[in-house]
């Protein structure tokens, strides 16, 4: 029995580095993450303004000029919709693809979330063998390293979840956001095809 619950201590304790490596890899593309939704950020805010100003133009009935759309990502995909000349079927068809692609870039992020709280957990759990160990034979500084250790992975592991799940909640209001504002435009201007 002891050979057996000594091979299973190697083993969980042989994940200890790959499971740092990963905390570390993820908080720095948490990081990068951060980076970029916050530039997005600024530049919605920016867009946001002329995105209202085409849908009050669209909620008054009249013709959108494609040329004074302006640059932004609603813009390009409302050009898109026109270039289609607003046939109900190509155009669901489109606003399904801009759809999938947000629900592709979405899925990342959820899947980080979901993952980077269980490796800090294990990040915790794989040093509390040799702390406690540590503790039993009298050696309180391998034990203060390992319980060191485990706190930091458990910090780390929700500090990425944390940064993840701000990213996945306010990105996915933004691509609701759109998605309504089109399929709102494709009801006003479609045409049967």
């Amino acid at each position: 029995m002891s050979i057996l619950t000594e091979v299973l201590s190697w083993v969980a304790n042989s994940f200890m580095l790959p499971v740092i490596v990963l905390l570390l890899a993820g908080m720095l593309m948490a990081l990068v993450e951060l980076g970029s939704f916050c530039s997005s950020y600024l530049l919605l805010l920016k867009q946001r303004r002329q995105r209202d100003e085409i849908m009050q133009t669209l909620r008054a009935g009249r013709q959108i000029d494609p040329g004074n759309l302006g640059r932004g990502v609603f813009a390009r995909h409302l050009r898109e919709l026109m270039a289609l000349r607003w046939n109900n079927t190509h155009c669901e068809k489109a606003i399904f693809d801009i759809s999938q692609k947000y629900e592709h870039e979405l899925e990342r992020a959820r899947y980080i979330m979901k993952v980077a709280p269980m490796v800090g957990l294990m990040g915790t759990l794989i040093p509390m063998g040799p702390a406690l160990a540590g503790l039993a034979s009298g050696d309180i500084g391998s034990m203060a390293y390992n319980m060191q250790i485990a706190f930091a992975t458990t910090v780390v592991g929700i500090v990425i979840s944390g940064v993840e799940m701000l990213v996945y909640s306010v990105k996915r209001h933004w691509f609701k956001e759109e998605i309504a504002g089109l399929r709102y435009a494709l009801d006003l201007n479609g045409v049967d095809g």
